[in-house]
C-alpha cells in the first residue's frame, strides 16, 4: 500500500483511484474480494466521500461492481459474447452499459500478403488496414486489426474512429457489410508490444480471434483481435438434438 500525498494538487479521490487500480493490476484482489468503504477510509485515512468517489470511478470503468449482499467486488470478466454469431465488440461492450472507445494505431493503405491470401486476392492487392486499441470505460480491452480491399474500404480512411463500429461505417458509406463467415478462437500469451498496449503482465493470457467476413460468399474482411482474457469471455448455447464434431484446422 502506498500513502496518499496530501500536498499534491491531485484530488485525494483521484489519488486513491490510481492507488486502488495499481493494487488491482498487481493481482492483489485476484480472489474477487475487495475492501469495504469503511476499511478503505481507515486504511488511507480519508473521508467516506473520498472513498465513494474513487470506487464510483472504478465502477464506471467496469473494473469493480456492487453486488447485493456482497458489497463491492472485482469484476474480472465484465463482457460475454455468444459464439456462433457475427458479433460487434462495440455493441457487446455498450450493451453492458460501458462506453467503448477506440484509439487508432494504424489507418492506411497497405499490401499484406497474409491478409490478401485469406481474402483470395493477389499479394499486391491494396488493402485498407484499420488497427485500433479498443477500450471499455477507458480501460484497454482489445487490439483489433482489420484488412479490407481498398475498393470497398477506401471511405474508412476519413472516419473518426473514437466511438463507432466498423460495420456501421461500412454501411454508412454504402459499402458491402459481412453477413457470414468463420471465426477461430485461440488462447495465447500476447507479444510484448501487445501486452504493453493492453496493460497485461508477462504471463497473462489473452484470446486471439481470427475472422474471415464475407458478403454472400465473397470474402471482404480479414480481421485479427487480441482480447484480454480477464475482461472478456465467450459462451455458447446448446440443445439436445444438435450435433458438433472436431474438424481439421482452417487454412
Amino acid at each position: 500500500m502506498r500513502p496518499l500525498d496530501r500536498s499534491s494538487p491531485m484530488p485525494l479521490w483521484a489519488q486513491l483511484e490510481s492507488e486502488l487500480r495499481r493494487r488491482l493490476d498487481s493481482g492483489e484482489f485476484d480472489d474477487g474480494a475487495f475492501p469495504t468503504d469503511l476499511e478503505l477510509t481507515e486504511v488511507y485515512g480519508v473521508s467516506r466521500h473520498t472513498v465513494r468517489e474513487a470506487v464510483r470511478q472504478l465502477n464506471k470503468t467496469g473494473v469493480l461492481k456492487r453486488e447485493r449482499g456482497r458489497g463491492t467486488v472485482v469484476n474480472r470478466a465484465e463482457f460475454e459474447q455468444t459464439l456462433g454469431t457475427l458479433y460487434s465488440l462495440f455493441q457487446s461492450v455498450e450493451s453492458a452499459g460501458v462506453e467503448q472507445t477506440s484509439e487508432v494505431l494504424n489507418l492506411d493503405v497497405v499490401a499484406d500478403s497474409a491478409a490478401a491470401s485469406h481474402l483470395g486476392l493477389s499479394d499486391d492487392t491494396p488493402l485498407v488496414l484499420l488497427a485500433r486499441l479498443r477500450k471499455a470505460g477507458g480501460v484497454p480491452l482489445a487490439i483489433d486489426r482489420a484488412w479490407i480491399p481498398k475498393s470497398i474500404g477506401e471511405p474508412l480512411l476519413a472516419v473518426d474512429w473514437t466511438h463507432t463500429a466498423l460495420y456501421t461505417e461500412l454501411a454508412n458509406a454504402g459499402a458491402a457489410v459481412p453477413n457470414q463467415g468463420w471465426e477461430r478462437l485461440t488462447p495465447i500469451v500476447p507479444s510484448a508490444a501487445d501486452r504493453a498496449l493492453l496493460g497485461l503482465r508477462a504471463n497473462d493470457a489473452a484470446f486471439y480471434l481470427e475472422r474471415l467476413g464475407s458478403r454472400n460468399d465473397q470474402p471482404i474482411e480479414w480481421r485479427t483481435t487480441v482480447i484480454r482474457g480477464d475482461r472478456y469471455r465467450f459462451v455458447t448455447d446448446w440443445s439436445t438434438g444438435g450435433s458438433s464434431a472436431l474438424r481439421p484446422s482452417a487454412a
